[in-house]
């Protein structure tokens, strides 16, 4: 049986080829009533764009890279349900890809995104290879960096700051008369890397810090290694009265670990997350978290893709800092 064409698919609809093209690259250049046409003969003969084609005709392909560092991980799967949400209903679509928490491994997936003529890149945070910077920064495409803020961006970077949060987290838990206070975490990828900057920053202008008091794994982050890690804590600072924790898997780990061991929330031990996932609120007593704008910076950066695409200009700011919100729970409350 013979491929149906754009001829084809032309006469179908009473337009010309060159129409269709337009109509299925662009359909916001046509008419509804013409764009309907098209779609309904494109449906009934099984007509199928040769996007290599479509892209060797025009600059850029409709294809959006999405490079994440976990599949698994739900802060990123927040991002991608952000971004899927404006570009749903798009003629853009979204490649993904997974770089393991690896720079090397991301330096080596750029090329091949690229090779597609991308729309746009979407990528994690700012601790990209010098020659990944090289290969993004000379890319005929938008590029937006996600979860961090920076000075010198790429192109443009949504996010929030890591270092801040975890210093106003830190902040509330002094305030709330907690002194021993340990930082847990766990990968220790460059956004854990600058919570565990802001927490220690705020402990050393309190008079508080000690190194005893960092318990570190590059294991990932789960509930049971949150309930080891306490363990582990409490070897070396048995006086230990607080907790803040890179995530919240390992805030809910070494609140199940409390009960356990009979150590009562939040007046022996207080405890504190990050990300506000949805577990830590459910949680008794309840945990309090950082909360991210996660949805909302996936969103943010899929539109600065298709508003760059439609010929908007970069904007002055480049640097879109969303902010986050401290969930304030009973886990780290004694004075009210």
């Amino acid at each position: 049986m013979k491929k149906p064409t754009l001829i084809d698919v032309g006469k179908e609809s009473g337009v010309s080829a060159i129409t269709v093209s337009r109509a299925l690259r662009d359909p916001d250049r046509v008419s509804k009533a013409l764009r309907d046409r098209v779609f309904a003969a494109v449906e009934k003969l099984g007509y199928v764009p040769d996007a290599a084609a479509s892209t060797l005709a025009s600059k850029r392909s409709s294809v959006i890279g999405v490079l994440v560092p976990s599949f698994s991980n739900y802060v990123f799967s927040d991002v991608l349900a952000g971004a899927s949400s404006v570009i749903e209903g798009t003629k853009y679509s979204v490649q993904i890809g997974n770089t393991g928490y690896s720079a090397l491994t991301e330096e080596a997936m750029i090329p091949r995104f690229l090779t597609l003529k991308p729309a746009g890149i979407i990528i994690a945070g700012v601790d990209q290879t010098e020659k990944s910077r090289q290969m993004l920064t000379a890319a005929d495409c938008p590029i937006v960096q996600v979860m961090d803020t920076s000075e010198n961006p790429i192109d443009v970077i949504v996010g929030f700051s890591n270092f801040r949060a975890a210093s106003e987290a830190v902040a509330h838990m002094i305030a709330q008369g907690f002194r021993r206070i340990a930082f847990v975490g766990t990968r220790m990828d460059p956004r854990t890397q600058q919570r565990m900057a802001g927490y220690r920053h705020i402990m050393e202008q309190h008079g508080l810090f000690d190194e005893a008091l960092l318990i570190t794994t590059p294991q990932k982050s789960s509930v049971e290694i949150g309930r080891h890690l306490l363990g582990s804590l409490l070897e070396v600072v048995p006086d230990c009265d607080g907790v803040f924790c890179n995530n919240d898997d390992v805030a809910v780990g070494i609140a199940l670990e409390c009960h356990r061991r009979n150590i009562r929330i939040p007046q022996d031990m207080g405890i504190c997350g990050f990300n506000d996932l949805g577990t830590t609120s459910q949680m008794q007593p309840a945990i309090t978290s950082v909360n991210t704008p996660r949805a909302e910076i996936g969103a943010r950066a899929a539109q600065y893709i298709l508003d760059r695409n439609a010929g908007a200009p970069t904007p002055e700011n480049r640097n879109i800092d969303l902010g986050f919100d401290l969930k304030i729970r009973a886990s780290t409350l004694r004075k009210g």
